[in-house]
């Protein structure tokens, strides 16, 4: 089988954009899947993307699965933003609000919330224990490192290594200069001796209310949101005394905004946002030939987008 008709739901988690399948009694094969996930993110080809959900079968007490796979086919631990609109279609497709769901590096659990305007779908997620283990980060340091030169990282700025089930620098700035970012993640991006697996970079700058989050994205590149990332630098925001633990905050980035707490050092970070389905659609993906074509939508979702819209502009 070199071509598949596959049916999808464009969504996106504060801008963080992704067709969803529903992959349950798919027969696919993961070198496919990471075919789908580099076909259907090429922001020239017909849908464009941050990467590529799966809802998948869970195990034991999880209702259900997310997979991620990123825009260059790499498969993530997990994607907080893209794990919202995973568990929106896991409570729709079972009937329920509120359910444990398997993770590539865990579980997490997520539940519908009030929304966090009217018609934004708002979804609750609680994932980690966040963690600054090197190890766990797969950062071939000999300490965890807080508020810190990671030696060895051609940056002369102090990060805060946090692992969410993938891998975390975050470094608190001033002013968020974006060339300097993306210097720095493509140095990462690189698989250096220092990284067992590359890694998530964030620059973070400090606001009245929470937190601006600019990240670079392994497997992605430049970002408008990253969930894990925005959970990261709230942890690291606890971490270094920036913001009290248990506090609620709000985590802005360019794609839109979550609400967010870090419990304690080691601990689950909570996050809330929304779990926007922007339209259904229909594709054709020739596995082969890595190509798509012969997209159709089926069914728009405008009240959505508007609402979220009217969210993060007002």
């Amino acid at each position: 089988m070199t071509r598949v008709r596959l049916s999808f739901t464009k969504c996106h988690g504060s801008g963080n954009d992704f067709p969803l399948i529903d992959a349950r009694g798919l027969a696919l094969a993961d070198a496919d899947w990471a075919v789908v996930a580099r076909v259907l993110s090429d922001r020239a080809g017909p849908v464009g993307s941050d990467g590529l959900l799966l809802l998948a079968e869970g195990g034991g007490d999880q209702a259900f699965a997310q997979r991620m796979f990123n825009a260059d086919g790499s498969e993530a631990g997990t994607c907080l933003n893209g794990l919202r609109c995973v568990a929106r279609a896991g409570f729709e497709a079972l009937g329920r609000e509120a359910a444990t769901i398997g993770l590539k590096a865990g579980t997490a659990e997520a539940a519908r919330v009030a929304d966090l305007a009217p018609g934004v779908y708002t979804v609750r997620t609680r994932a980690g224990p966040a963690t600054t283990d090197p190890a766990a980060i797969g950062l071939r340091v000999a300490a965890p490192v807080i508020e810190a030169r990671v030696p060895g990282l051609p940056s002369e700025r102090a990060f805060t290594g946090v692992g969410m089930g993938n891998p975390h620098l975050i470094s608190f700035v001033e002013r968020i200069d974006e060339a300097e970012l993306v210097a720095l993640g493509s140095w990462c991006e690189a698989g250096p001796e220092l990284l067992v697996d590359r890694a998530n970079v964030s620059f973070v700058a400090e606001r009245a209310d929470g937190l601006f989050v600019r990240t670079f994205e392994r497997g992605v590149g430049l970002t408008d949101a990253c969930g894990s990332a925005m959970a990261a630098a709230t942890q690291a925001a606890g971490l270094t005394g920036r913001v009290a633990f248990g506090r609620e905050i709000t985590v802005h980035n360019p794609g839109g905004l979550v609400r967010a707490s870090a419990a304690g050092p080691d601990a689950p970070v909570t996050i809330a946002g929304n779990a926007t389905f922007e339209w259904e659609g229909e594709i054709t993906v020739d596995l082969a030939a890595e190509t798509a074509h012969d997209l159709e939508i089926t069914r728009r979702r405008d009240h959505e987008v508007t609402a979220w819209q009217a969210l993060v502009t007002r």
